[in-house]
């Protein structure tokens, strides 16, 4: 089994939500210390949508999975391990909250 460094969790909105995702964004941070990336108002990486990434390591992802499954109030969630393969940890290890989003995953060689 690869070892998980860590999870990212990434939550999509768009300007009608982009409020309540900066507060859940917010209190991800507040309540478990995890790192709280920027509000991008565009597409990045391979996210097809506005997205903010929160960031933290093995021994969280049993408290915040389940917060953010249940406080995300219709926000779709993209999370993932980080196992140093990120082909595979965007598409094959990959947990939705909400509706699969498409992904552009040709910036790891597919």
């Amino acid at each position: 089994m690869q070892r998980i460094k860590g999870y990212h969790a990434h939550v999509y909105y768009d300007a009608s939500t982009l409020e309540q995702a900066r507060a859940l964004c917010e209190e991800a941070t507040r309540l478990f210390g995890v790192s709280m990336g920027r509000m991008h108002q565009k597409p990045v990486g391979p996210h097809p949508d506005w997205s903010c990434q929160l960031a933290f390591g093995p021994e969280l992802v049993g408290v915040v999975l389940p917060w953010l499954a249940l406080y995300r109030k219709g926000l779709v969630v993209f999370l993932h391990p980080l196992t140093g393969d990120e082909l595979a940890d965007h598409r094959d290890h990959a947990i939705w909250m909400g509706a699969v989003r498409p992904l552009d995953l040709s910036m790891f060689g597919e």
